[in-house]
C-alpha cells in the first residue's frame, strides 16, 4: 500500500497497537481466505487478473538455472530471484508473471506449470 492509499484508507489515525492488530488480521486473511476468495468472488478474481503479465520469453530459452535473466517479448527482463534449476526443452515460450500474496513475482512457464520467483529489472 502506498503512502497515499494509506492515508486516504484513514490508516494514518490509528494508534499503533490499532495497527498491530490489523496487521495481524491482514497475514492471517492473506494466508487463509485470500486464496479461497480469488476462486469465489468475481471481484477479487478481476483485481488479481489485472496484476498478471502474459508475454513469451525470447529465444533462447532453456528453463533456468540460478542467475536467469528473462527477456521478454513485451519489452521486460525480469530476473531470477530465488535458487534453483530446471530444464525446458518445449516449444511454447508463453509465460505469466504474478504477484504472490506476500508481494513477490512469480513467473510461470504456462506449457508446464513450473515456476520460480523472480523480479523486475527493467
Amino acid at each position: 500500500m502506498s503512502p497515499a492509499e494509506f492515508d486516504s484508507a484513514g490508516l494514518n489515525k490509528l494508534s499503533p497497537q490499532e495497527l498491530a492488530a490489523l496487521d495481524a488480521w491482514l497475514l492471517r486473511y492473506t494466508a487463509g481466505e485470500a486464496e479461497m476468495l480469488q476462486r469465489t468472488n468475481e471481484e477479487v478474481r478481476e483485481a488479481a487478473e489485472d496484476t498478471r503479465i502474459v508475454s513469451r520469453v525470447q529465444r533462447p530459452f532453456e528453463g533456468w538455472d540460478g542467475n536467469t535473466l528473462f527477456r521478454l517479448e513485451n519489452g521486460q527482463v525480469w530476473k531470477q530471484r530465488q535458487p534453483g534449476r530446471y530444464r525446458y526443452t518445449g516449444d511454447d515460450l508463453e509465460v505469466t508473471i504474478r504477484r504472490n500474496f506476500f508481494g513477490f513475482h512469480v513467473l510461470t512457464v504456462n506449457a508446464t506449470g513450473r515456476s520460480v520467483g523472480v523480479e523486475f529489472v527493467r
